[in-house]
């Protein structure tokens, strides 16, 4: 196998959560749709790769507790198992962003394999069905790490101007690692985000992309709404904090697409 193959054995899906623009509820798409996964009995683990660390205060872990993280992960190429740590949601683990993520990339440009540190950490991963990366902004040795080492990419669109701009920047890149390192690297879908209904630009940009996406836009939408914003505050996913609320109810959906589209694609390739 060559080095720029992935493996096909693993037992485990790795779903990176990415949009080179910020801002855009990528965040909390990764930590809400995780812990939704988790919630329906899918064993998942979340990993913040993030230097912001956003994805972690989001469950609740305090910044003193994020020690042996993603940093570990990427630069001593330690095992995904050993570093993984259980949160509240039953079925659902993190693997935290530790302070000195922030300089990761600086001391990744002069590893060997630096582009496939992650990929190589995951190799021994078992007893889990899901993996999904919380990604950084912009396309730096991170993120080229969360997509050589993903099977397909989950990309949040807000639903105002410019966001398609955005979108397409991210499918360059996508094409990109996929001739240069990570050939089976697909698109899991476009998820949209902050979507409100009493303003018509929220409905011109979600026209706009299924128009030129068609069905890899998922059916589901996230609905701009108070208590998706208020939960991280909390340390606590959506889910948790207000579980009725309909930004929670979107999650739930969203899993549940995410799911049956999953099914379907292994039905279609077996």
């Amino acid at each position: 196998m060559s080095e720029s193959e992935p493996s096909t054995s693993r037992p485990f899906r790795v779903i990176a959560i990415a949009n080179q623009k910020g801002g855009v509820g990528k965040t909390t798409t990764a930590t809400n749709l995780a812990t939704a996964l988790a919630a329906s009995g899918e064993k998942t683990l979340l990993i913040d790769l993030d230097p912001q660390g956003n994805a972690s205060t989001a469950l609740g872990l305090p910044r003193q507790a994020r020690e042996h993280g993603s940093y570990a992960l990427l630069l001593d190429n330690d095992a995904a198992a050993a570093l993984s740590r259980p949160t509240a949601i039953p079925d659902l683990s993190l693997i935290p962003a530790e302070e000195g993520l922030a300089g990761a990339e600086i001391e990744l440009v002069s590893l060997p394999r630096r582009e496939f540190r992650l990929r190589d950490s995951l190799a021994t991963l078992a007893a889990c069905a899901f993996v999904l990366i919380d990604c950084p902004p912009g396309l730096n040795l991170l993120t080229l790490n969360a997509l050589v080492a993903a099977d397909s990419v989950l990309v949040p669109l807000q639903c105002e101007f410019l966001a398609l701009e955005g979108i397409s920047q991210i499918m360059r890149t996508i094409e990109m690692v996929r001739r240069g390192f990570n050939p089976r690297l697909r698109l899991q879908g476009i998820v949209l985000t902050m979507f409100d209904r009493r303003n018509n630009l929220s409905e011109l940009v979600a026209a706009d992309a299924r128009g030129f996406f068609g069905t890899q836009v998922y059916e589901t939408v996230i609905p701009r709404n108070i208590r998706i914003s208020e939960a991280p505050s909390h340390g606590k996913p959506v889910l948790l904090y207000d579980f009725r609320s309909p930004g929670a109810q979107a999650y739930v959906k969203l899993a549940g697409e995410l799911l049956r589209r999953e099914r379907e694609s292994r039905e279609v390739t077996a």
